[in-house]
């Protein structure tokens, strides 16, 4: 018999069965790992398959009756729309027969098993709920990590062995170590490229190919754990949470783009305030391609917002257009222009050592520019491309704690 004869027989239905049976087309290393452990920690690249892989895990306990299920996501938001109804989700990878109903925050399955969605940000919603089992989603991007991390261990605590999935494309960061060096932490890797089957040729083509061999590249594609750079002036372990919120002068340092429009570097907006001697970096809101209209806008708009002392703009490029740019947005803004006359690298220096004493301290949710200041190398750029958030930061920070006769000595 031909191999079109064996396939005839099959109705439209079957063939959908066979492509529900995950079990037969998951790769291996989406499959749970076999052993004692406690925790999976997951380490793919950005359409490497992890959502998938934690949909099923959780489908399977559902199955199995293993309840009640954490759905724990970065917010309540992605948590609904990646890990329950996204197109690699809990709702889309079960059949009709076995899909669960989803009943405001519940998850329920037709077989009795329940499931909890809970967003991240809030570590006091995981006191009083208990679970057999949870799938962490992206703890690299958690606004508090390990205070959630912990509530959530300690309702882990029913059934005969509770255990965890944490699917993340993974960052530095302390939490991520911390299970990573756990002897109970089974540790698996997927690179993008390991699903190219299932992904568009385009995002192959353009984004993997741009990004492929870059820091940025190896953290988001290819599934590494970046660490610090040996040569770079901040490291992971200098950023920590303010002791208070008694906030003192602020200002909103901006880095603006050489020139507006698509092909124009991002602009850097850092927000910042002093605390007692010290200081606090209280906002990243840098974005771009950014036109002069857009970043003068939202540099007044965080002016009022956080009730700032001035903006203080960088203006090697734009001089005087600068402040003249940002007084079309609102004239009663006060602007200080510095002008740089060092490199990157020594402008920044004299920051990255009040952060070696202790003295700056960071909100929570400023992985971008996090990123951005461990990538910063001696040639001045981060990952080689320019560093407008650390450019902005500098300025706020120079602002705040250094004084213009340091700024003299150093030649700044």
């Amino acid at each position: 018999m031909t191999a079109a004869g064996l396939v005839e027989p099959l109705s439209l239905d079957d063939c959908l069965q066979i492509g529900r049976w995950w079990w037969l087309w998951a790769r291996d290393e989406q499959k749970p790992p076999e052993g004692d452990w406690t925790t999976w920690l997951l380490l793919g690249g950005r359409g490497s398959g992890k959502t998938r892989a934690g949909a099923e895990w959780v489908r399977g306990l559902a199955a199995a009756g293993v309840s009640p299920i954490a759905i724990v996501g970065a917010s309540m938001i992605e948590a609904m729309q990646v890990m329950v109804g996204g197109p690699s989700g809990i709702l889309v990878s079960s059949s009709d027969e076995e899909r669960p109903r989803l009943v405001g925050q519940r998850l329920l399955w037709p077989g009795g098993a329940e499931g909890l969605v809970l967003g991240a940000g809030d570590p006091e919603r995981f006191r009083g709920p208990q679970f057999a089992a949870a799938w962490c989603d992206e703890v690299g991007k958690w606004r508090k990590p390990a205070a959630t991390w912990d509530m959530l261990q300690f309702g882990l605590r029913l059934g005969d062995r509770p255990r965890q999935l944490v699917t993340t494309t993974p960052r530095a960061t302390r939490l991520i170590r911390r299970l990573m060096a756990e002897p109970t932490t089974v540790v698996t890797r997927m690179p993008t490229e390991a699903n190219r089957d299932n992904l568009a040729h385009a995002f192959l083509g353009a984004v993997v190919a741009r990004y492929a061999g870059s820091v940025l590249g190896r953290q988001e594609l290819g599934g590494e754990l970046i660490e610090d750079r040996a040569d770079a002036l901040w490291t992971r372990a200098m950023f920590r949470q303010p002791e208070g919120s008694d906030y003192g002068r602020t200002v909103v340092a901006i880095d603006p783009p050489a020139t507006g429009g698509k092909a124009s570097d991002a602009c850097g907006i850092v927000v910042a305030s002093r605390i007692g001697e010290d200081a606090v970096v209280r906002a990243d809101l840098s974005f771009g391609p950014a036109a002069p209209e857009a970043w003068a806008r939202r540099a007044v708009a965080a002016f009022h917002e956080y009730a700032a002392d001035c903006i203080v703009a960088e203006v090697n490029q734009g001089g005087d257009m600068v402040a003249t740019i940002i007084a079309q947005a609102d004239p009663e803004v006060p602007v200080r222009s510095v002008r740089a006359r060092r490199g990157k690298w020594l402008r920044a220096e004299p920051v990255a050592a009040l952060y070696g004493n202790g003295r700056v301290a960071h909100l929570a949710g400023l992985t971008a520019l996090e990123d951005e200041m461990c990538a910063f190398g001696p040639d001045g750029l981060s990952d080689g491309h320019s560093p407008d958030r650390v450019d902005a930061l500098v300025w706020a920070l120079t602002e705040l704690l250094l004084t213009h006769a340091e700024l003299r000595v150093r030649g700044i």
